[in-house]
Protein backbone atom coordinates (compact mmCIF):
# COMPACT_ATOMS: atom_id res chain seq x y z
CA UNK A 1 0.00 0.00 0.00
CA UNK A 2 2.87 2.61 1.14
CA UNK A 3 4.79 1.90 -2.87
CA UNK A 4 1.52 2.62 -4.17
CA UNK A 5 0.95 5.81 -2.24
CA UNK A 6 5.03 6.66 -3.10
CA UNK A 7 4.03 5.99 -6.99
CA UNK A 8 0.77 8.07 -6.70
CA UNK A 9 3.14 11.00 -5.37
CA UNK A 10 5.73 10.60 -8.06
CA UNK A 11 3.87 10.93 -10.79
CA UNK A 12 1.98 14.00 -9.40
CA UNK A 13 5.26 15.97 -8.81
CA UNK A 14 7.07 14.60 -11.02
CA UNK A 15 8.09 17.35 -12.97
CA UNK A 16 8.44 19.84 -9.75
CA UNK A 17 10.93 17.56 -8.46
CA UNK A 18 12.59 16.84 -11.29
CA UNK A 19 14.56 20.25 -11.06
CA UNK A 20 16.21 19.00 -8.19
CA UNK A 21 17.88 16.19 -7.14
CA UNK A 22 15.26 13.60 -9.06
CA UNK A 23 16.07 12.52 -12.53
CA UNK A 24 13.21 12.49 -15.13
CA UNK A 25 11.62 9.08 -16.66
CA UNK A 26 13.84 9.24 -20.31
CA UNK A 27 17.09 10.18 -18.17
CA UNK A 28 16.46 6.78 -15.72
CA UNK A 29 15.54 4.76 -18.16
CA UNK A 30 16.92 4.25 -21.54
CA UNK A 31 15.32 1.49 -23.23
CA UNK A 32 16.31 0.12 -26.40
CA UNK A 33 15.93 -3.03 -29.00
CA UNK A 34 18.00 -3.96 -31.61
CA UNK A 35 19.67 -6.84 -33.92
CA UNK A 36 23.33 -7.42 -33.02
CA UNK A 37 25.94 -9.15 -34.88
CA UNK A 38 24.71 -12.65 -34.59
CA UNK A 39 21.58 -11.56 -35.68
CA UNK A 40 19.76 -12.11 -32.18
CA UNK A 41 17.29 -9.53 -31.16
CA UNK A 42 18.70 -7.31 -28.11
CA UNK A 43 16.29 -5.94 -25.42
CA UNK A 44 17.16 -3.76 -22.83
CA UNK A 45 16.87 -0.41 -20.67
CA UNK A 46 19.85 1.26 -19.61
CA UNK A 47 19.42 2.60 -16.20
CA UNK A 48 20.97 5.69 -14.76
CA UNK A 49 23.48 5.40 -11.71
CA UNK A 50 21.34 4.73 -8.36
CA UNK A 51 18.20 3.58 -10.32
CA UNK A 52 16.53 0.25 -10.25
CA UNK A 53 14.13 -2.28 -12.09
CA UNK A 54 11.80 -4.11 -10.07
CA UNK A 55 11.97 -7.50 -12.01
CA UNK A 56 8.69 -8.55 -12.08
CA UNK A 57 7.61 -5.70 -13.24
CA UNK A 58 9.63 -5.84 -16.44
CA UNK A 59 8.18 -7.91 -18.82
CA UNK A 60 8.64 -7.96 -22.79
CA UNK A 61 5.88 -9.35 -25.32
CA UNK A 62 6.93 -10.17 -28.96
CA UNK A 63 4.73 -10.22 -31.32
CA UNK A 64 6.18 -11.89 -34.54
CA UNK A 65 4.35 -13.72 -38.07
CA UNK A 66 2.57 -17.18 -37.83
CA UNK A 67 4.87 -20.29 -38.34
CA UNK A 68 8.03 -18.34 -36.31
CA UNK A 69 8.70 -18.78 -32.66
CA UNK A 70 11.01 -17.66 -30.63
CA UNK A 71 14.12 -19.73 -29.51
CA UNK A 72 17.38 -19.24 -26.87
CA UNK A 73 15.72 -16.67 -24.58
CA UNK A 74 18.60 -15.19 -21.94
CA UNK A 75 17.44 -13.59 -19.32
CA UNK A 76 19.20 -11.56 -16.82
CA UNK A 77 19.76 -12.44 -13.14
CA UNK A 78 18.24 -10.38 -10.15
CA UNK A 79 19.09 -9.69 -6.80
CA UNK A 80 17.34 -9.26 -3.24
CA UNK A 81 17.31 -5.27 -2.70
CA UNK A 82 15.27 -3.66 0.27
CA UNK A 83 13.05 -7.05 0.20
CA UNK A 84 12.19 -7.03 -3.59
CA UNK A 85 13.79 -8.72 -6.61
CA UNK A 86 15.13 -5.99 -8.66
CA UNK A 87 17.82 -5.24 -11.36
CA UNK A 88 20.46 -2.78 -10.07
CA UNK A 89 22.63 -3.03 -13.25
CA UNK A 90 21.16 -2.18 -17.06
CA UNK A 91 19.29 -5.58 -17.59
CA UNK A 92 19.24 -6.94 -20.95
CA UNK A 93 17.27 -9.83 -22.64
CA UNK A 94 18.68 -11.64 -25.71
CA UNK A 95 16.68 -14.36 -28.18
CA UNK A 96 16.58 -15.85 -32.03
CA UNK A 97 14.46 -16.83 -33.84
CA UNK A 98 13.37 -20.14 -35.81
CA UNK A 99 10.33 -21.54 -38.42
CA UNK A 100 9.08 -24.46 -39.58
CA UNK A 101 10.01 -23.49 -43.15
CA UNK A 102 13.19 -21.70 -44.56
CA UNK A 103 12.20 -18.35 -45.04
CA UNK A 104 14.13 -15.31 -46.76
CA UNK A 105 13.85 -11.13 -47.05
CA UNK A 106 12.76 -9.52 -43.62
CA UNK A 107 9.81 -10.10 -41.57
CA UNK A 108 8.93 -7.01 -39.12
CA UNK A 109 8.65 -8.01 -35.55
CA UNK A 110 6.77 -6.07 -33.40
CA UNK A 111 8.20 -5.51 -29.27
CA UNK A 112 6.34 -4.17 -26.57
CA UNK A 113 8.83 -3.49 -22.94
CA UNK A 114 7.08 -2.48 -19.96
CA UNK A 115 9.31 -1.46 -16.96
CA UNK A 116 8.87 0.54 -13.44
CA UNK A 117 11.59 1.05 -11.56
CA UNK A 118 12.82 3.53 -8.41
CA UNK A 119 15.48 5.73 -7.45
CA UNK A 120 17.53 5.10 -4.31
CA UNK A 121 16.94 8.68 -2.81
CA UNK A 122 13.16 7.26 -2.33
CA UNK A 123 11.01 7.97 -5.54
CA UNK A 124 9.51 5.25 -7.55
CA UNK A 125 8.36 6.00 -11.38
CA UNK A 126 4.96 5.00 -12.59
CA UNK A 127 4.76 2.21 -14.75
CA UNK A 128 6.58 2.70 -18.19
CA UNK A 129 5.83 1.03 -21.75
CA UNK A 130 8.27 1.33 -24.97
CA UNK A 131 7.18 -0.34 -28.37
CA UNK A 132 9.96 -0.83 -30.66
CA UNK A 133 9.43 -2.83 -34.86
CA UNK A 134 12.05 -4.12 -35.91
CA UNK A 135 13.31 -5.69 -39.99
CA UNK A 136 14.96 -9.11 -38.70
CA UNK A 137 16.49 -10.79 -41.74
CA UNK A 138 14.82 -13.99 -42.04
CA UNK A 139 17.42 -16.09 -43.60
CA UNK A 140 19.15 -16.14 -39.97
CA UNK A 141 16.23 -17.99 -38.56
CA UNK A 142 16.88 -21.76 -37.45
CA UNK A 143 14.38 -24.38 -38.81
CA UNK A 144 12.38 -27.40 -37.85
CA UNK A 145 9.20 -28.12 -35.92
CA UNK A 146 8.68 -25.60 -33.17
CA UNK A 147 5.58 -24.76 -31.32
CA UNK A 148 5.05 -20.91 -32.68
CA UNK A 149 2.67 -18.79 -30.15
CA UNK A 150 1.65 -15.57 -31.91
CA UNK A 151 2.88 -13.88 -28.99
CA UNK A 152 5.49 -14.92 -26.06
CA UNK A 153 5.51 -13.12 -23.10
CA UNK A 154 8.54 -13.41 -20.77
CA UNK A 155 8.44 -12.08 -17.33
CA UNK A 156 11.44 -12.31 -14.83
CA UNK A 157 9.92 -13.87 -11.44
CA UNK A 158 12.87 -13.97 -8.44
CA UNK A 159 14.01 -17.39 -8.02
CA UNK A 160 12.47 -18.44 -4.87
CA UNK A 161 15.45 -18.23 -2.07
CA UNK A 162 15.46 -20.00 1.14
CA UNK A 163 15.53 -17.50 4.43
CA UNK A 164 19.05 -17.87 5.13
CA UNK A 165 20.08 -17.47 0.97
CA UNK A 166 18.06 -14.65 1.17
CA UNK A 167 19.82 -12.80 4.06
CA UNK A 168 22.74 -13.62 1.70
CA UNK A 169 21.88 -12.17 -1.00
CA UNK A 170 20.64 -9.00 1.36
CA UNK A 171 24.29 -8.70 2.10
CA UNK A 172 25.23 -9.09 -1.44
CA UNK A 173 23.10 -6.49 -2.83
CA UNK A 174 22.39 -3.68 -0.36
CA UNK A 175 24.90 -0.64 1.10
CA UNK A 176 26.93 -0.98 4.18
CA UNK A 177 24.51 1.43 6.11
CA UNK A 178 21.11 -1.04 5.32
CA UNK A 179 23.56 -4.07 6.11
CA UNK A 180 24.36 -2.62 9.57
CA UNK A 181 20.61 -1.70 10.15
CA UNK A 182 19.30 -4.85 9.26
CA UNK A 183 21.30 -6.99 10.74
CA UNK A 184 20.94 -4.79 14.01
CA UNK A 185 17.30 -5.40 14.08
CA UNK A 186 17.99 -9.10 13.33
CA UNK A 187 19.71 -8.78 16.66
CA UNK A 188 16.93 -7.06 18.62
CA UNK A 189 14.06 -9.93 16.99
CA UNK A 190 16.80 -12.75 18.63
CA UNK A 191 17.24 -11.58 21.91
CA UNK A 192 13.17 -12.23 22.60
CA UNK A 193 14.29 -15.96 21.99
CA UNK A 194 15.53 -18.95 24.63
CA UNK A 195 18.74 -18.95 23.15
CA UNK A 196 19.69 -15.59 24.78
CA UNK A 197 17.84 -15.98 27.87
CA UNK A 198 20.45 -17.52 29.90
CA UNK A 199 22.57 -14.68 29.81
CA UNK A 200 20.68 -12.66 31.65
CA UNK A 201 21.40 -13.66 34.94
CA UNK A 202 24.75 -14.00 34.11
CA UNK A 203 25.30 -10.22 33.73
CA UNK A 204 22.94 -9.50 36.30
CA UNK A 205 24.86 -11.56 38.57
CA UNK A 206 28.53 -10.15 37.58
CA UNK A 207 26.88 -6.63 38.05
CA UNK A 208 25.81 -7.31 41.25
CA UNK A 209 28.75 -9.18 42.64
CA UNK A 210 30.69 -6.12 42.28
CA UNK A 211 29.54 -5.10 45.84
CA UNK A 212 29.22 -1.93 47.44
CA UNK A 213 30.09 1.41 45.39
CA UNK A 214 28.39 0.14 42.30
CA UNK A 215 26.73 3.33 40.63
CA UNK A 216 24.37 3.46 37.38
CA UNK A 217 27.39 5.32 35.59
CA UNK A 218 29.80 2.08 36.22
CA UNK A 219 26.68 -0.94 35.64
CA UNK A 220 26.39 0.84 32.49
CA UNK A 221 30.11 0.39 31.34
CA UNK A 222 30.36 -3.04 32.96
CA UNK A 223 27.40 -4.31 30.73
CA UNK A 224 28.70 -2.54 28.10
CA UNK A 225 32.20 -4.06 28.08
CA UNK A 226 30.23 -7.51 28.56
CA UNK A 227 28.36 -7.15 25.56
CA UNK A 228 30.68 -5.87 23.22
CA UNK A 229 32.93 -8.59 24.41
CA UNK A 230 30.13 -10.75 23.15
CA UNK A 231 29.92 -9.50 20.17
CA UNK A 232 33.94 -9.75 19.54
CA UNK A 233 33.37 -13.27 20.12
CA UNK A 234 30.07 -13.80 17.82
CA UNK A 235 31.88 -12.47 15.25
CA UNK A 236 35.66 -13.82 15.34
CA UNK A 237 33.67 -17.48 15.81
CA UNK A 238 31.05 -16.72 12.80
CA UNK A 239 34.21 -15.44 10.24
CA UNK A 240 35.85 -19.14 11.06
CA UNK A 241 33.22 -20.71 10.38
CA UNK A 242 32.11 -19.06 7.22
CA UNK A 243 35.44 -19.09 6.35
CA UNK A 244 36.36 -22.66 7.08
CA UNK A 245 32.64 -24.09 7.45
CA UNK A 246 33.81 -25.10 11.08
CA UNK A 247 30.98 -24.65 14.01
CA UNK A 248 33.79 -23.33 16.58
CA UNK A 249 30.94 -22.79 18.83
CA UNK A 250 30.12 -26.85 18.26
CA UNK A 251 33.71 -27.51 18.89
CA UNK A 252 33.40 -25.59 22.47
CA UNK A 253 30.25 -27.82 23.27
CA UNK A 254 32.39 -31.34 24.82
CA UNK A 255 31.95 -32.37 28.08
CA UNK A 256 34.87 -31.06 29.73
CA UNK A 257 34.52 -27.50 28.44
CA UNK A 258 30.59 -27.85 29.85
CA UNK A 259 31.82 -29.06 33.21
CA UNK A 260 34.42 -26.45 33.34
CA UNK A 261 32.03 -23.44 32.55
CA UNK A 262 29.43 -24.93 34.90
CA UNK A 263 32.15 -25.01 37.87
CA UNK A 264 32.55 -21.32 37.20
CA UNK A 265 29.20 -20.71 37.41
CA UNK A 266 29.00 -22.01 41.06
CA UNK A 267 32.31 -20.70 41.54
CA UNK A 268 30.55 -17.33 41.11
CA UNK A 269 27.17 -18.66 43.27
CA UNK A 270 29.26 -19.48 46.22
CA UNK A 271 30.88 -15.97 46.21
CA UNK A 272 27.49 -14.66 46.16
CA UNK A 273 26.50 -16.64 48.91
CA UNK A 274 29.09 -15.27 50.72
CA UNK A 275 31.12 -18.12 51.39
CA UNK A 276 34.36 -16.37 49.53
CA UNK A 277 35.05 -13.15 47.26
CA UNK A 278 36.39 -13.81 43.77
CA UNK A 279 38.93 -10.73 42.80
CA UNK A 280 42.43 -10.91 40.93
CA UNK A 281 44.85 -11.12 44.05
CA UNK A 282 46.22 -7.25 45.12
CA UNK A 283 49.27 -7.43 44.10
CA UNK A 284 48.69 -8.64 40.61
CA UNK A 285 45.93 -6.13 40.25
CA UNK A 286 48.61 -3.25 41.42
CA UNK A 287 50.91 -4.61 38.72
CA UNK A 288 48.01 -4.44 35.90
CA UNK A 289 47.18 -0.70 37.07
CA UNK A 290 46.73 1.11 39.84
CA UNK A 291 43.14 1.77 39.06
CA UNK A 292 42.10 -1.91 40.93
CA UNK A 293 38.61 -1.09 38.96
CA UNK A 294 40.22 -2.52 36.07
CA UNK A 295 40.32 -5.70 36.77
CA UNK A 296 36.59 -5.80 37.41
CA UNK A 297 35.86 -4.88 33.94
CA UNK A 298 38.59 -7.61 32.27
CA UNK A 299 36.29 -10.49 34.45
CA UNK A 300 33.33 -8.75 32.81
CA UNK A 301 35.04 -8.97 29.50
CA UNK A 302 36.70 -12.38 29.79
CA UNK A 303 32.49 -13.51 31.20
CA UNK A 304 31.21 -12.01 28.13
CA UNK A 305 33.48 -13.63 25.51
CA UNK A 306 32.95 -17.18 27.06
CA UNK A 307 29.32 -16.77 27.52
CA UNK A 308 28.87 -16.02 23.83
CA UNK A 309 30.83 -19.47 22.66
CA UNK A 310 30.15 -21.43 25.28
CA UNK A 311 26.16 -20.44 26.36
CA UNK A 312 25.74 -18.97 22.97
CA UNK A 313 22.84 -18.15 20.81
CA UNK A 314 21.44 -21.10 18.89
CA UNK A 315 22.07 -20.94 14.66
CA UNK A 316 19.17 -18.80 13.40
CA UNK A 317 18.68 -17.96 9.40
CA UNK A 318 20.39 -14.31 9.80
CA UNK A 319 23.55 -15.64 11.47
CA UNK A 320 23.21 -18.52 8.66
CA UNK A 321 22.59 -16.40 6.21
CA UNK A 322 26.24 -13.94 7.23
CA UNK A 323 27.89 -17.52 7.38
CA UNK A 324 26.83 -18.51 4.14
CA UNK A 325 27.98 -15.07 2.20
CA UNK A 326 31.64 -14.70 4.36
CA UNK A 327 31.31 -18.43 2.74
CA UNK A 328 30.49 -17.58 -0.80
CA UNK A 329 32.46 -14.25 -1.05
CA UNK A 330 35.34 -14.65 1.00
CA UNK A 331 34.35 -11.09 2.28
CA UNK A 332 35.17 -11.71 5.80
CA UNK A 333 35.69 -7.75 6.60
CA UNK A 334 31.70 -7.43 5.59
CA UNK A 335 30.00 -10.52 6.64
CA UNK A 336 31.99 -9.54 10.29
CA UNK A 337 30.20 -6.07 9.99
CA UNK A 338 26.57 -7.73 9.91
CA UNK A 339 27.72 -10.43 12.55
CA UNK A 340 29.21 -7.71 14.92
CA UNK A 341 25.82 -5.33 14.93
CA UNK A 342 23.57 -8.08 15.02
CA UNK A 343 25.57 -9.16 18.03
CA UNK A 344 25.19 -5.63 19.54
CA UNK A 345 21.16 -5.97 18.93
CA UNK A 346 21.19 -8.94 20.91
CA UNK A 347 23.01 -6.99 23.36
CA UNK A 348 20.90 -4.18 23.87
CA UNK A 349 17.98 -5.67 26.10
CA UNK A 350 21.53 -7.27 28.24
CA UNK A 351 22.63 -3.57 28.53
CA UNK A 352 19.24 -2.29 29.76
CA UNK A 353 19.20 -5.24 32.18
CA UNK A 354 22.81 -5.06 33.66
CA UNK A 355 22.01 -0.86 34.12
CA UNK A 356 19.12 -1.80 36.40
CA UNK A 357 20.64 -4.20 38.16
CA UNK A 358 23.22 -1.29 39.25
CA UNK A 359 20.42 1.46 39.56
CA UNK A 360 17.73 -0.58 41.91
CA UNK A 361 20.27 -2.58 43.82
CA UNK A 362 19.39 -2.14 47.14
CA UNK A 363 21.31 -0.59 50.03
CA UNK A 364 23.58 -2.51 51.95
CA UNK A 365 21.70 -4.33 54.26
CA UNK A 366 19.65 -7.25 54.41
CA UNK A 367 17.90 -6.89 51.28
CA UNK A 368 21.32 -6.67 49.46
CA UNK A 369 22.24 -9.85 50.81
CA UNK A 370 18.64 -11.36 49.91
CA UNK A 371 18.95 -10.08 46.43
CA UNK A 372 22.82 -10.73 46.06
CA UNK A 373 21.92 -14.36 46.71
CA UNK A 374 18.75 -14.18 44.42
CA UNK A 375 21.14 -13.64 41.59
CA UNK A 376 23.20 -16.79 43.29
CA UNK A 377 21.04 -19.06 43.00
CA UNK A 378 19.79 -18.11 39.25
CA UNK A 379 24.10 -18.41 38.39
CA UNK A 380 23.28 -22.25 39.81
CA UNK A 381 20.29 -22.24 38.04
CA UNK A 382 22.49 -21.50 34.40
CA UNK A 383 24.69 -23.92 35.65
CA UNK A 384 22.28 -26.48 35.72
CA UNK A 385 21.59 -25.66 31.99
CA UNK A 386 24.62 -25.86 30.48
CA UNK A 387 24.77 -29.68 32.06
CA UNK A 388 21.55 -30.65 30.25
CA UNK A 389 23.90 -30.44 27.04
CA UNK A 390 26.06 -33.65 28.63
CA UNK A 391 23.89 -35.48 31.45
CA UNK A 392 20.29 -37.22 31.56
CA UNK A 393 17.31 -35.70 31.92
CA UNK A 394 16.57 -37.54 35.22
CA UNK A 395 20.06 -36.20 36.60
CA UNK A 396 18.67 -32.63 35.32
CA UNK A 397 15.49 -32.72 36.93
CA UNK A 398 17.24 -33.85 40.58
CA UNK A 399 19.63 -30.99 40.78
CA UNK A 400 16.67 -28.65 39.74
CA UNK A 401 14.82 -30.46 42.76
CA UNK A 402 17.57 -29.99 45.19
CA UNK A 403 18.15 -26.48 43.84
CA UNK A 404 14.57 -25.55 44.07
CA UNK A 405 14.19 -27.37 47.78
CA UNK A 406 17.31 -25.03 48.59
CA UNK A 407 15.93 -22.07 47.39
CA UNK A 408 12.41 -22.85 49.36
CA UNK A 409 14.31 -23.43 52.55
CA UNK A 410 16.52 -20.03 51.90
CA UNK A 411 13.08 -17.97 51.41
CA UNK A 412 11.83 -18.75 54.65
CA UNK A 413 9.04 -20.95 53.40
CA UNK A 414 8.46 -22.75 56.59
CA UNK A 415 9.10 -19.55 58.92
CA UNK A 416 5.28 -17.85 60.16
CA UNK A 417 7.06 -14.78 60.38
CA UNK A 418 8.23 -14.31 56.82
CA UNK A 419 6.33 -12.11 54.30
CA UNK A 420 3.38 -13.47 53.07
CA UNK A 421 4.56 -12.88 49.17
CA UNK A 422 7.61 -14.06 49.80
CA UNK A 423 5.86 -16.93 51.66
CA UNK A 424 4.19 -18.20 49.35
CA UNK A 425 6.78 -18.00 46.58
CA UNK A 426 8.97 -20.05 48.78
CA UNK A 427 6.11 -22.83 49.78
CA UNK A 428 5.10 -22.77 46.00
CA UNK A 429 9.11 -23.18 45.31
CA UNK A 430 8.86 -26.27 47.42
CA UNK A 431 5.87 -27.97 46.13
CA UNK A 432 7.15 -28.24 42.71
CA UNK A 433 10.47 -29.01 43.75
CA UNK A 434 9.01 -31.93 46.13
CA UNK A 435 7.13 -33.01 42.91
CA UNK A 436 10.59 -33.40 40.86
CA UNK A 437 12.44 -34.93 43.46
CA UNK A 438 9.45 -37.68 43.80
CA UNK A 439 9.22 -37.76 40.29
CA UNK A 440 12.83 -38.47 39.74
CA UNK A 441 12.88 -41.06 42.45
CA UNK A 442 9.74 -42.62 40.25
CA UNK A 443 11.94 -42.69 37.11
CA UNK A 444 9.99 -39.64 35.21
CA UNK A 445 12.40 -37.36 33.84
CA UNK A 446 9.52 -34.80 32.50
CA UNK A 447 9.41 -31.47 34.17
CA UNK A 448 6.26 -30.04 33.47
CA UNK A 449 4.72 -33.79 34.60
CA UNK A 450 7.23 -35.56 37.23
CA UNK A 451 4.06 -37.36 38.55
CA UNK A 452 3.12 -38.84 35.77
CA UNK A 453 4.15 -42.31 36.76
CA UNK A 454 1.73 -42.64 39.26
CA UNK A 455 -1.33 -42.46 37.01
CA UNK A 456 -3.13 -45.72 37.38
CA UNK A 457 -3.37 -47.65 34.17
CA UNK A 458 -6.31 -48.50 32.66
CA UNK A 459 -7.71 -50.76 29.95
CA UNK A 460 -10.68 -49.06 29.23
CA UNK A 461 -10.66 -47.49 25.14
CA UNK A 462 -11.12 -43.99 24.78
CA UNK A 463 -10.41 -43.19 28.93
CA UNK A 464 -6.43 -42.72 27.88
CA UNK A 465 -5.47 -40.97 25.22
CA UNK A 466 -2.35 -42.91 23.35
CA UNK A 467 0.40 -40.26 22.82
CA UNK A 468 2.68 -40.72 19.35
CA UNK A 469 5.95 -39.13 19.96
CA UNK A 470 7.66 -38.99 16.01
CA UNK A 471 10.39 -41.92 15.02
CA UNK A 472 13.66 -40.61 13.06
CA UNK A 473 16.20 -42.80 12.12
CA UNK A 474 19.88 -42.08 13.03
CA UNK A 475 22.49 -41.02 10.80
CA UNK A 476 25.85 -39.55 11.47
CA UNK A 477 28.02 -39.35 8.16
CA UNK A 478 27.91 -39.06 4.70
CA UNK A 479 27.47 -42.93 3.80
CA UNK A 480 24.76 -43.41 6.36
CA UNK A 481 22.39 -40.98 5.15
CA UNK A 482 22.91 -41.75 1.33
CA UNK A 483 22.20 -45.13 2.17
CA UNK A 484 18.97 -44.50 4.08
CA UNK A 485 17.75 -41.89 1.18
CA UNK A 486 18.32 -44.25 -1.90
CA UNK A 487 16.04 -46.80 0.49
CA UNK A 488 13.47 -44.07 0.46
CA UNK A 489 13.48 -43.32 -3.22
CA UNK A 490 10.26 -41.94 -4.04
CA UNK A 491 8.91 -41.02 -0.67
CA UNK A 492 9.10 -37.39 0.86
CA UNK A 493 11.97 -37.12 3.28
CA UNK A 494 12.61 -34.68 6.26
CA UNK A 495 16.35 -34.27 7.28
CA UNK A 496 16.70 -33.25 10.60
CA UNK A 497 20.54 -31.67 12.08
CA UNK A 498 20.42 -31.85 15.40
CA UNK A 499 22.57 -31.92 18.90
CA UNK A 500 21.99 -32.91 21.98
CA UNK A 501 23.95 -29.74 23.05
CA UNK A 502 21.61 -27.65 20.96
CA UNK A 503 19.11 -25.58 23.22
CA UNK A 504 16.77 -25.06 19.81
CA UNK A 505 16.83 -28.94 18.76
CA UNK A 506 15.14 -29.48 22.49
CA UNK A 507 12.57 -26.78 21.90
CA UNK A 508 11.81 -28.14 18.27
CA UNK A 509 11.60 -31.82 19.80
CA UNK A 510 9.25 -30.66 23.07
CA UNK A 511 7.27 -28.08 21.55
CA UNK A 512 6.54 -28.67 17.51
CA UNK A 513 7.55 -32.20 17.52
CA UNK A 514 5.43 -32.81 20.13
CA UNK A 515 2.04 -31.20 18.38
CA UNK A 516 -0.57 -33.65 17.46
CA UNK A 517 -1.28 -31.67 14.30
CA UNK A 518 2.69 -31.21 13.54
CA UNK A 519 3.00 -35.23 14.00
CA UNK A 520 -0.13 -35.61 11.09
CA UNK A 521 1.55 -33.45 8.60
CA UNK A 522 4.50 -35.65 8.86
CA UNK A 523 2.83 -38.98 9.13
CA UNK A 524 3.60 -39.60 5.04
CA UNK A 525 7.55 -38.51 5.90
CA UNK A 526 10.60 -40.38 6.36
CA UNK A 527 12.05 -38.58 9.42
CA UNK A 528 15.90 -38.87 9.42
CA UNK A 529 18.39 -37.44 11.97
CA UNK A 530 21.75 -36.05 11.41
CA UNK A 531 22.89 -36.44 14.78
CA UNK A 532 25.97 -34.19 14.84
CA UNK A 533 26.71 -34.04 18.94
CA UNK A 534 30.04 -35.17 18.67
CA UNK A 535 31.26 -33.12 15.97
CA UNK A 536 33.86 -35.37 14.89
CA UNK A 537 35.04 -35.72 10.98
CA UNK A 538 32.37 -37.38 9.74
CA UNK A 539 29.50 -35.30 11.19
CA UNK A 540 31.44 -32.24 9.71
CA UNK A 541 31.75 -33.68 6.55
CA UNK A 542 27.59 -34.42 6.70
CA UNK A 543 26.88 -30.97 8.00
CA UNK A 544 29.19 -29.35 5.18
CA UNK A 545 27.79 -30.98 2.38
CA UNK A 546 24.53 -29.59 3.36
CA UNK A 547 25.41 -26.24 4.41
CA UNK A 548 24.49 -26.21 7.28
CA UNK A 549 26.55 -24.09 10.40
CA UNK A 550 24.90 -26.09 13.15
CA UNK A 551 21.98 -26.89 14.15
CA UNK A 552 18.93 -26.95 14.15
CA UNK A 553 18.28 -27.33 10.33
CA UNK A 554 15.96 -29.14 8.68
CA UNK A 555 16.30 -30.04 4.96
CA UNK A 556 13.31 -31.61 2.54
CA UNK A 557 13.85 -33.75 -0.31
CA UNK A 558 11.59 -34.17 -2.95
CA UNK A 559 10.60 -37.59 -4.17
CA UNK A 560 13.55 -37.54 -6.62
CA UNK A 561 16.14 -36.97 -3.72
CA UNK A 562 16.53 -33.74 -4.78
CA UNK A 563 17.12 -31.10 -1.47
CA UNK A 564 14.53 -28.42 -1.69
CA UNK A 565 16.86 -25.86 -1.27
CA UNK A 566 14.39 -22.99 -0.95
CA UNK A 567 12.88 -25.11 1.99
CA UNK A 568 15.25 -25.40 4.31
CA UNK A 569 14.40 -24.14 7.87
CA UNK A 570 17.08 -22.70 10.24
CA UNK A 571 16.78 -22.41 13.99
CA UNK A 572 13.34 -23.08 15.88
CA UNK A 573 10.13 -23.19 14.25
CA UNK A 574 6.93 -22.43 16.12
CA UNK A 575 3.95 -25.52 15.42
CA UNK A 576 1.86 -23.11 12.97
CA UNK A 577 4.09 -21.70 11.28
CA UNK A 578 5.98 -24.74 10.56
CA UNK A 579 2.54 -26.82 9.11
CA UNK A 580 1.92 -23.77 7.22
CA UNK A 581 5.59 -24.55 5.85
CA UNK A 582 4.85 -27.97 5.31
CA UNK A 583 1.67 -27.35 3.25
CA UNK A 584 3.48 -25.13 0.74
CA UNK A 585 5.91 -28.11 -0.14
CA UNK A 586 3.34 -29.89 -2.11
CA UNK A 587 2.27 -26.33 -4.19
Amino acid sequence: MMKKIVILFSVLFLNLVSANNFLMPDEAFKPYAKVNKSGDIEVGIEIAKDIYLYSEKVALKVTQPEGVSIQNLQKPQSVLHHEEQVYLQSPKFTFGFASKEKLSGTIPVSIELAYQGCSEQGLCYEPLTQEFTLSVDASSFHTGSFDSPQKVQTKEVGKELSQTDAIANTIKSSGTLIIILTFFGFGLLLSLTPCVFPMIPIISGVIISQGEGLTTKKAFALSVVYVLAMAVAYTIAGVLAGLFGSNLQAALQTPWVIYSFAGVFVALAMSMFGFYELKLPDSLVTKVSQNSNRSGFIGVAIMGFLSALIVGPCVAAPLAGALVYIGQTGDALLGGAALFSMSIGMGIPLIIVGVSAGKFMPKPGEWMTMVTAIFGIMMLGVAIWMLEKVVSASTIMLLYALLGIGTALYLGAFKADGHVFKRFVAVTTFIYSTALLVGYLGGSSSMTKPLEFLKPATGVVGVTAQTHKLSFEVVRSIEELDALLEKNKGKKIMLDFAADWCTACKELDEITFEDAAVQSSLSDYVLIRADVTANGVKEKALSKKYGVFGPPALIFFDTNLAVMESKTIVGFIEPKPFIEHLNKLGE
